[in-house]
């Protein structure tokens, strides 16, 4: 088996007032889940994200921040102080696009038994999750993130009593810009009313 060639990380640092941040360098997804912020001077949208490649510092405003950031980097070279990183093998000849999306759900709502054209770390910003992949069953309280490979089935259920919802980067094909990754793996689930809601910030080339 060929070694990774990527590395997939995850952080979520907690600023307090006024605090800097410097981010990883790399591609690098930064979501606002928390208080107020400002990269570089613009100010961050709560409850959503942006992507940069040039580095830069996240500036905590008001009473502090917490933010959600995702580093795509050269195998071995993630910064220091991840939640949570994952060793990737891309290898595609038409490149690839990093996607930041939220996924969200209602009370009791399930994902139906799927996999993804894509390898990502999600993270729980929102009730509790419970994700069965791989062979194990993982409960996931707010803030505590997991890896999926991308071709392993994936079935999961959010709290029965109060919405769900969590923040996901995903290294996927190029080809699926602006499409779902998404397959579902029982015919009869294809066409069946699904619960959850996305809302995609952004499918972003990337160079590796």
């Amino acid at each position: 088996m060929a070694p990774p060639t990527h590395d997939l990380s995850l952080f979520v640092p907690s600023l307090p007032a006024d605090a800097a941040w410097t981010l990883p360098g790399g591609a690098v997804a930064v979501y606002l889940a928390d208080g107020g912020a400002s990269l570089d001077g613009v100010p961050l949208v709560p409850h959503a994200a942006v992507f940069t490649a040039g580095g830069g510092t996240v500036q905590a405003q008001g009473d502090g921040a917490r933010l959600l950031v995702w580093q795509l980097s050269p195998a071995g070279r993630s910064a220091p102080g991840a939640l949570l990183s994952a060793p990737l093998m891309l290898d595609a000849p038409d490149g690839y696009i990093m996607r930041c999306d939220r996924v969200d759900f209602p009370p009791g709502g399930v994902a139906l038994l799927h996999c993804h054209q894509g390898p990502g770390i999600r993270c729980l910003v929102e009730g509790t999750f419970r994700v069965e992949t791989g062979g194990r069953e993982i409960a996931v309280a707010p803030f505590g993130a997991w890896f999926e490979a991308g071709p392993e089935p994936v079935y999961a259920e959010a709290a029965a009593d109060r919405p769900s919802a969590f923040v996901r980067v995903m290294i996927l094909p190029r080809r699926l810009k602006g499409q779902s990754s998404i397959r579902y793996l029982r015919p009869e689930d294809r066409d069946r009313p699904k619960s959850q809601r996305y809302t995609v910030f952004f499918d972003q080339p990337v160079e590796l």
